[in-house]
């Protein structure tokens, strides 16, 4: 597993989820106060970025207009993913 900033639009979210829009709101207060202290955590598919936690943290930053967000990257096969998608 690496750390590194990915680009927020290269990030897929497959998984719909709706967010608590005022955990946002104090996530981007905090964020733009003391930064991103926790990365969220991605997987590597064959050179494609899938998010299925952080969903928070995402919105967050994305709403703040980062290029990039801190990820913990974790390399897998399709068959991984497609356990996450079932």
């Amino acid at each position: 597993m690496r750390v590194e900033d990915i680009p927020i639009d290269k990030i897929r979210r497959p998984l719909p989820r709706t967010n608590d829009s005022e955990k946002v709101k104090a996530l981007m207060a905090s964020i733009q106060e003391i930064g991103l202290q926790e990365p969220i955590d991605v997987l590597e598919v064959d050179g494609e970025y899938y998010g299925f936690s952080g969903c928070h943290r995402y919105e967050a930053c994305q709403r703040l207009g980062y290029e990039t967000i801190r990820c913990r990257v974790r390399r897998a096969p399709k068959s991984v993913l497609k356990m996450h998608l079932a």
